[in-house]
């Protein structure tokens, strides 16, 4: 009878072993899955699908810090461009200037009244005269924030006898603020002002 309860004693035994490496392995497997599915799941989020044309593309989602300079220098060309390339109709002016003035903060907005006070888009308006701005380069300093820069171009100004081109130099300041359909960038150009602006040569139109 002792050696009967002894048998059953050691069947318990192993029943609770195995039953316990079961478990074990089936908490293994069960946090392993876990832990692969919120892998797949975060590495999809990074994942963007973009509808173009018909066709499906994909793009890859990076943190901002990765992406600050050349988010910056696009930030500064598409705001010079707007600020100066310029046509004789006072509501093409109006709206590359008030798409400007979004991106940058009341130093682009005292630039602009100085100019407007001056007649300057006025001449512009009734001498049917074309501005085009082409940047050159721009030196963005990302090591301190806010983040300085500095852009170089050259404005090519169509008169109706001439072409007059023209060196420009800014240099401002960064800060980060909210994205937003108006400045999709997320920066605001702070204490701007041109350091040089000079003829560099004129042409005769024929």
């Amino acid at each position: 009878m002792f050696e009967r309860l002894k048998n059953i004693d050691t069947a318990f035994r192993h029943v609770r072993t195995f039953t316990l490496v079961i478990i074990a392995c089936c908490t293994t497997i069960s946090l392993l899955v876990l832990y692969q599915s919120f892998s797949t799941v975060n590495r999809m989020q990074d994942k963007i699908y973009i509808l173009s044309g018909g066709k499906v593309l994909q793009a890859e989602a990076s943190q901002r810090r990765d992406n600050i300079p050349v988010e910056a220098r696009d930030h500064i060309r598409t705001f010079h461009e707007l600020f100066f390339t310029l046509d004789p109709d006072d509501k093409a002016i109006r709206d590359h200037i008030t798409s400007a003035l979004y991106m940058a903060d009341g130093s682009a907005k005292r630039t602009y009244d100085d100019l407007r006070e001056n007649g300057y888009y006025a001449g512009i308006i009734s001498g049917n005269i074309s501005q085009r701005l082409t940047v050159d380069s721009i030196q963005v300093v990302t090591d301190n924030y806010p983040y300085r820069f500095r852009c170089y171009g050259r404005q090519e100004i169509v008169r109706p006898t001439s072409i007059l081109t023209r060196s420009l130099v800014t240099e401002g300041q960064l800060r980060n603020v909210s994205r937003s359909d108006n400045n999709p960038h997320g920066f605001l150009i702070e204490r701007w002002e041109t350091i040089e602006n000079r003829d560099l040569k004129t042409e005769n139109r024929n």
